[in-house]
């Protein structure tokens, strides 16, 4: 028997091909202009309801002069970790003007979300602790749960008398971790952070809530999920992105200090990271004030949620339990998602398709996401495009009761 090669290894790997050689591969397809409602891909223009910028501040003038001017200030780079070389006084501005939004007492700025998560998790998790994790949480949840030492308990989506059965079964006095999404990136639905908190109060547990998608999105002034709630001081490790409604790239954690302090000294993707890029930092800073400053925006994307969320619900889709800017157009199979992604392309509206292995196979979707600048027009115009290629495709159709 002759070793097996590099190549041989990859070559198994079909399933891009296939895709492309059928005509409806739907991923990498380059942009070749800004993020916005519109968007020009391969000379045509397009309507974007595929983005995760919900307050379309990407092309907002003071976001784009504040990265600008970091590069005049600082260059391009910072040549390092944070860690070593790599702490610009800009980075310390961001996490104390962070913390101060979500309400805790500090917060520490990373190059990605994914960095904070895998970060934070593996850091804080040792032989002897437990991890109580959302079935449907996000893939960085999840590979931060495989680097770290501590055991790892999944609970049903949302389902509080599993988790609290999970719970009851180790003990009280150890150190447990229950992770949840705030706003869950495929289903859209919002996680019960109310009775979560419960029982980490019951359990002895900490709670860590990724706010990627709710960041912007959920709260008075959109500071995120435990805002929604009310319940900031019940919540104890608080994360978020940058490059969804802040309009950059990175990622934070938000706790008390001495757990900030902790985390600097021990997570991994922190500490053997390039920091940040200046422009990169300057812009989610930037963003932020937008944010405070621009209150309408956050109206106006619950405006186009709830007038999207009615329009799909009348038209008779699976649009599961949604009920945030992100709702998913259930198709429930892997090779119509594929085509119907193609045939809206065609028709000129960009949309996600989400298929196994991201979510299981009877649960593939078409993704649509909302943004702030989005006009009822457009909604209109992509809902009829929708209904038009979900009836030639047979896509199941069913009519559901909104909360």
């Amino acid at each position: 028997m002759s070793n097996k090669t590099l190549i041989d290894k990859v070559s198994a790997f079909k399933t891009a091909d296939k895709l492309k050689e059928a005509d409806i591969y739907p991923f990498f397809r380059p942009l070749q202009s800004d993020q916005d409602t519109e968007v020009i891909i391969g000379g045509k223009r397009v309507l974007m309801f595929g983005s995760n910028s919900y307050l379309s501040l990407t092309n907002h003038p003071s976001v784009k002069d504040a990265a600008k001017k970091a590069i005049d200030k600082y260059g391009s780079g910072c040549a390092g970790s944070r860690f070593l070389n790599g702490t610009l006084d800009l980075h310390i501005e961001l996490e104390e003007a962070l913390a101060q939004f979500v309400g805790k007492e500090a917060a520490l700025v990373f190059s990605t979300g994914y960095q904070v998560n895998v970060g934070v998790i593996s850091a804080l998790g040792g032989r002897n602790d437990f991890l109580f994790s959302d079935e449907l949480n996000h893939a960085c949840i999840i590979d931060g749960a495989r680097l770290s030492f501590s055991k790892l308990y999944k609970y049903g989506h949302g389902d509080m008398a599993h988790l609290e059965k999970l719970l009851a079964g180790v003990p009280l006095e150890a150190f447990k971790i229950i992770a949840t999404d705030g706003i869950f990136s495929m289903e859209g639905d919002i996680t019960k952070l109310n009775e979560i908190t419960a029982l980490a109060k019951k359990y002895n547990a900490a709670v860590f809530v990724d706010d990627a998608h709710s960041l912007g999105v959920l709260g008075p002034q959109g500071q995120g999920t435990a805002a929604h709630f009310n319940i900031s001081h019940k919540v104890d490790l608080i994360m978020g992105t940058f490059s969804k409604s802040l309009a950059s790239i990175g990622g934070f954690i938000a706790a008390d200090k001495t757990v900030i302090e902790y985390l600097k000294h021990h997570a991994r993707s922190l500490i053997f990271s390039a920091s940040i890029s200046p422009a990169a930092a300057a812009a989610a800073l930037a963003s932020l004030n937008v944010l405070k400053e621009e209150p309408q925006r956050i109206e106006k994307l619950w405006n186009n949620t709830h007038y999207a969320l009615d329009a799909f619900a009348k038209a008779g889709f699976d649009i599961g339990l949604t009920e945030s800017p992100i709702i998913p157009i259930f198709v429930r199979d892997n090779e119509k998602t594929f085509l119907m992604a193609k045939m809206l392309m065609d028709e000129g509206i960009f949309v996600n398709p989400v298929v196994s292995p991201a979510v299981s196979s009877d649960s593939s979707m078409i993704r649509f996401s909302l943004m702030a600048t989005h006009t009822f027009k457009q909604i209109d115009y992509a809902v009829e495009k929708i209904k038009k290629i979900a009836f030639k495709l047979k896509v199941p159709q069913i009519n559901i009761e909104r909360a």
